[in-house]
């Protein structure tokens, strides 16, 4: 840890910090990711701050584990390259700007399909009125700011040469970003609902990202090899 830029070091102690949290509060039934978490912002639970918190917050182990690596392995090369601060400002942005797309796919999906009830099925016979239904929807996950790293990573290094699981063999930056970008654009306009997986907020940190770095190379603010 003490080799890691400053950023990157304090990102990863924080969820770390913030997941540890999670599961000790859990068993004083206090769910942190009901608090903290993004709800879509017409339910009871939403709050302003949730577009920053729920940064934080993860589901699962699986799920801490695999946005922290994907930190350490892409986070700390682009803080050396950008500046702590800028880095900073980046990651914070595509997450903030995930959190926002994931909203605006929620609420639309809500217009067209949910607006004119005032109950759901949730299953099993069970019917809860539509306020407490929309608390449901509950946004957690550094995810976002992930695939926005991923996509820098890819811009700056793109004939970069990446093992990534599960491919057996190397793949450059460039084609891997734009392979996982149609993977979730194709999987998010699919009918999957039921993965528990926010596809259009990977997307939406991609897209904030490449805003970003689009200005800040007019600006002159960044560098590099970002040539396909």
């Amino acid at each position: 840890m003490r080799e890691l830029p400053v950023v990157t070091k304090n990102l990863l102690a924080i969820n770390v910090l913030m997941f540890l949290a999670l599961l000790a509060f859990e068993r004083q039934g206090i769910d942190l990711n009901n608090l903290l978490g993004l709800h879509l912002f017409i339910a009871p639970d939403f709050r302003p701050y949730q577009l920053l918190t729920y940064i934080f917050m993860h589901g699962s182990f699986t799920h801490i584990f695999v946005n922290m690596f994907s930190l350490w392995m892409f986070g700390r090369v682009l803080e050396q390259v950008w500046g702590s601060k800028r880095f900073l400002v980046y990651y914070l942005l595509t997450g903030i700007g995930a959190g926002l797309m994931q909203e605006l796919v929620q609420f639309a999906y809500y217009y067209i399909e949910l607006s004119a009830y005032a109950n759901v099925n949730i299953g099993g016979g069970v019917i809860v009125p539509m306020a407490e239904y929309l608390n449901m929807w509950t946004t957690v996950g550094a995810s976002g700011a992930v695939y926005g790293m991923l996509l820098a990573f890819a811009l700056t290094f793109p004939n970069q040469q990446l093992f990534m699981f599960p491919l057996p063999f190397p793949i450059k930056a460039k084609y891997f970003v734009l392979i996982i970008g149609a993977i979730e654009l194709l999987t998010g306009m699919g009918n999957h609902a039921g993965d528990n997986v926010a596809h259009f907020a990977h997307l939406g940190g991609m897209l904030i990202g490449l805003v970003l770095i689009i200005y800040w190379r007019k600006k002159g603010k960044i560098h590099g090899p970002y040539n396909f």
